[in-house]
């Protein structure tokens, strides 16, 4: 009774941020027992037939159909449709024996601790998926039953990852003579240089998200995991006038005081900061290796690399999305089955080689030079366990409030103290649920 009382809300607060425009990544759907005729998977994604991920899945269908004798019905499912659809889907026969979910705890979390998504634990045992994943990669896999990320729980399997580190035009370092920085005294030296040069050379954009990435990968410099256990999984009360947060909020502001970011970055969007870099324009980009594919085939003109940010032990970063099972899936086995052979190396090298970050890739079988660069360096961060997460993750609506709170303090409208003080007021707000 109690369940389908759970159910039920849930179902109706997924109608409401469906009429709202909130956004849900993903959808799933509610118990029941396992009804299928075993010969069929009902599988449901989202990525592109040309994407990393489209390929190697592509892939998996074939084996899988093959080594099974079961047949994959697969739709291929936009964000927008999912949205649409999920207080459709959810908790009735129409729902899908397996798809990929948003990870978090406003997404999978929620699904999770309204019994809309399968506890697989027993799944990760038998198939060893759990010794394949690194801890920062299993945090966003595994939910308490309050849905918080970090639980004991597992309700999905990632099957990719990704980070932020920064981007160099090697070309234009050449021409200034100077080296990639390893640490970040060397990076700020080299941003004093091209300053000195007339040239502006962090790409930025404070219109959207890069702005408030780095905002946090500076608190990161500082920081440790004990800090981001607190701001992310909501451990201890975070402080807002502690050394991390102050730390990276007095930095961002010099960066722009000094010229390392242009004065007008308050209006700029991630699409121009990136494509600036594409162009030539700014020889620096701290943002995601979701630029990786796209850097790979538009910025030609010139040699780039990509690295974490120097000096820091964690870096911002995750699983991919999830591989979750609905509650009423009907053929989960088969499920089960189709996530344990997206986790083979050969499968994980698919995505490797095509700009994607496997999670269990040999990297033996990564052929593609970049690609085994890229996939070293993030490999570097997980077996430091150094993957830290999103700013905007630990409450709803505070993406938004990062954006616009940096972009007052950046324009000179507020302090150093009033940007963090209202940061933290609306941190506390939206996380008191989960304390």
């Amino acid at each position: 009774m109690a369940r389908n009382i759970r159910r039920t809300k849930a179902l109706a607060v997924l109608a409401a941020l469906t009429v709202t425009g909130i956004a849900l990544s993903g959808c799933s759907a509610g118990s029941g027992d396992d009804g299928g005729d075993g010969k069929t998977l009902k599988l449901w994604h989202y990525e592109g037939a040309d994407s990393a991920m489209g390929k190697a899945w592509a892939e998996a269908i074939k084996v899988f159909e093959e080594e099974t004798g079961a047949k994959v019905e697969f739709e291929e499912k936009s964000f927008e449709q999912i949205q649409k659809t999920a207080s459709q889907v959810l908790d009735t026969d129409a729902a899908p024996d397996l798809m990929e979910f948003n990870k978090g705890n406003a997404t999978a979390g929620f699904l999770a601790s309204t019994g809309l998504i399968t506890d697989i634990s027993d799944a990760v045992e038998e198939y060893g998926w759990d010794e394949k994943l690194a801890p920062s990669l299993q945090t966003t896999a595994k939910y308490s039953e309050d849905g918080v990320m970090g639980g004991d729980t597992w309700f999905g399997v990632p099957n990719y990852g990704e980070f932020v580190g920064v981007y160099y035009n090697q070309d234009a370092f050449a021409a200034a003579g100077l080296e990639i920085p390893t640490t970040y005294d060397e990076f700020v030296d080299v941003l004093d240089a091209f300053v000195a040069k007339g040239i502006t050379p962090l790409a930025e954009a404070g219109a959207e998200y890069p702005l408030g990435q780095l905002w946090y990968q500076l608190a990161l410099l500082e920081g440790d995991r004990g800090f981001v256990d607190d701001y992310q999984l909501y451990k201890e009360p975070v402080d807002w006038k502690g050394p991390e947060v102050t730390s990276a909020t007095e930095t961002l502001k010099e960066y722009v005081d000094k010229g390392y970011i242009a004065s007008d970055v308050s209006s700029v969007k991630a699409e121009d900061a990136g494509v600036s870099f594409i162009n030539g324009t700014s020889p620096i980009f701290v943002s995601g290796s979701w630029w990786f594919g796209r850097f790979a085939a538009e910025a030609t003109g010139f040699d780039w690399t990509m690295t974490a940010f120097p000096g820091a032990d964690l870096s911002l970063g995750s699983s991919g999305n999830l591989w979750v099972v609905p509650e009423n899936a009907a053929n989960k086995e088969l499920a089960y089955e189709f996530i344990d052979i997206t986790m083979r190396p050969e499968i994980q090298a698919i995505i490797g080689n095509n700009g994607g970050l496997p999670v269990a890739a040999d990297t033996a079988d990564i052929t593609d030079e970049k690609s085994a660069a890229l996939i070293e360096t993030f490999n570097g961060v997980l077996d430091a366990d150094g993957l830290s997460f999103y700013p905007d993750w630990p409450a709803p609506g505070f993406y938004d409030v990062i954006v616009q709170e940096l972009q007052g303090l950046i324009t000179g409208s507020q302090d150093v103290k009033t940007t963090n003080t209202n940061l933290g007021e609306q941190y506390d707000e939206g996380t008191a649920e989960f304390r």
